[in-house]
């Protein structure tokens, strides 16, 4: 009897063994988690100003631009922005199994609400328009001008908050005496006088012969019960620097003219120093938990009915939409954003911004996804937002180009996975723990 010749052996043995894996690689497939369900709590898209001109001028050494639509509107520029963020939505979404890819047969699966201001109601009809193009998707919402519970539950009388509560939590994370707070964010402050007034670094400022009728460090700082929808009364120089800081921004977002940016003083670089105000002052009047709670729960609790509707298949009372949608569009303002995260602890931070910023268009995710074997229900978080680049040239989103995405870990809830998940039954208890009732419309 002959002997097999040991090369002979081994590939034998190698044959044997590839093809034994292939055949189990074949025969136990990782079962992958579903995309049932998402609700986005979005942004609008850039605006201009809602200070008056003549208002602002009071700041600077030199008039600050025309934007040709009224103050707070939505500027064409910002349209097209939120188009294309709606375009990759959809390609996104269609990408990961919740929507077709083109034409309208989904078109009545994505139940769209947008506060009653212009810009928030140009921004829900952009999105639809760049999801469903020729579709005709409703866009809902109450008449124009309207106080909506939704996004300004204060303004509408819902509960009874304490603001000499809201003021001292405000004060309790700054101290009695808010002045530190204003050295805390001087070199800040600095860069901002200097595009304000023309100054060069290190140089008298303002400068010799220039002078303008309020001197933003020269601000009395205060901190007062507020009256309507406002709790706190904050006023002095980190207010007025975060109305500031944020017209710089829509100027940079809504394409302006090198030359115009801050009369050509403003670049990305001093720009996201400059925004360490404006976080820091919503930080402080939108995150603080006592008015993020009076201000967030309404908003909060839709959104969590609207998931609960969704995994029970079945109408829930309190939820956006109906059974069978599969998207939930909130086109609201960043105050409601913050509100949400400071209930619940949320944090993030995306490319060119300052941490747990809320750029124009930038939203707050919630996705419901299903297991196919254990049919058990997970929630994922995350903040998505354009790139400051992105906005300035309005550069097509795609798959391959995205706009700025992270995971956001729920304190409470979220697990180890790279997508920090919650389990539904978790989830639920996490937010509606955080959310009060007493300030909640079903």
């Amino acid at each position: 009897m002959a002997l097999k010749r040991p090369e002979s052996l081994i590939l034998a043995t190698l044959l044997l063994c590839l093809g034994t894996g292939a055949v189990s690689a074949q025969e136990t497939p990782v079962p992958r988690a579903e995309l049932k369900f998402v609700v986005i709590l979005s942004r609008h898209g850039v605006r201009s100003p809602t200070w008056k001109t003549d208002r602002l001028n009071e700041y600077s050494t030199e008039r600050w631009p025309d934007w040709g639509v009224p103050p707070g509107f939505l500027t064409p520029h910002g349209s097209r922005l939120m188009e294309l963020v709606g375009a990759y939505d959809r390609a996104d979404l269609a990408q990961r199994g919740l929507l077709s890819s083109n034409g309208c047969v989904d078109a009545g699966r994505v139940f769209l609400w947008a506060d009653s201001e212009q810009r928030t109601l140009a921004t829900g009809h952009a999105l639809a328009s760049g999801m469903f193009p020729g579709c005709g998707v409703q866009v809902r919402s109450l008449p124009e001008g309207t106080d909506d519970p939704l996004f300004s539950p204060m303004a509408v009388g819902i509960g009874h908050p304490d603001r000499a509560l809201a003021v001292a939590s405000v004060l309790g994370r700054i101290g009695i005496k808010p002045g530190p707070l204003i050295e805390a964010y001087r070199p800040a402050f600095e860069t901002m006088q200097q595009v304000l007034l023309g100054c060069t670094p290190g140089a008298k400022c303002p400068p010799e012969g220039t002078s303008v009728k309020q001197s933003l460090l020269e601000l009395t700082m205060s901190v007062t019960e507020g009256n309507g929808d406002k709790l706190v009364d904050f006023a002095g120089p980190l207010s007025t620097a975060s109305t500031i800081a944020q017209n710089f921004l829509l100027e940079y977002t809504n394409g302006m003219a090198e030359k115009d940016l801050g009369w050509g003083r403003v670049t990305e670089s001093n720009l996201r120093q400059m925004m360490s105000l404006h976080a820091a002052y919503s930080d402080l009047l939108r995150r603080t938990s006592y008015l993020a709670r009076t201000n967030g729960s309404n908003v909060a609790s839709h959104i969590l009915k609207s998931i609960e509707q969704a995994v029970a298949g079945k109408p829930v009372r309190g939820a956006l939409g109906k059974p069978g949608d599969k998207v939930i569009i909130i086109a609201g303002h960043d105050t409601n954003i913050c509100n949400v995260a400071g209930m619940l602890g949320l944090s993030w931070l995306i490319e060119g911004y300052q941490r747990d910023d809320t750029p124009p268009g930038g939203a707050l995710v919630f996705e419901l996804w299903r297991h196919p074997v254990t049919r058990a229900y997970t929630v994922r978080t995350s903040y998505m937002a354009q790139t400051l680049k992105q906005m300035r040239e309005a550069l097509p989103l795609t798959l391959a180009s995205p706009p700025a995405r992270a995971a956001v870990f729920v304190p409470g809830c979220s697990t180890s996975d790279g997508a920090f998940a919650c389990g539904w039954k978790e989830f639920r208890r996490t937010l509606e723990t955080a959310i009060d009732p007493a300030f909640v419309r079903p």
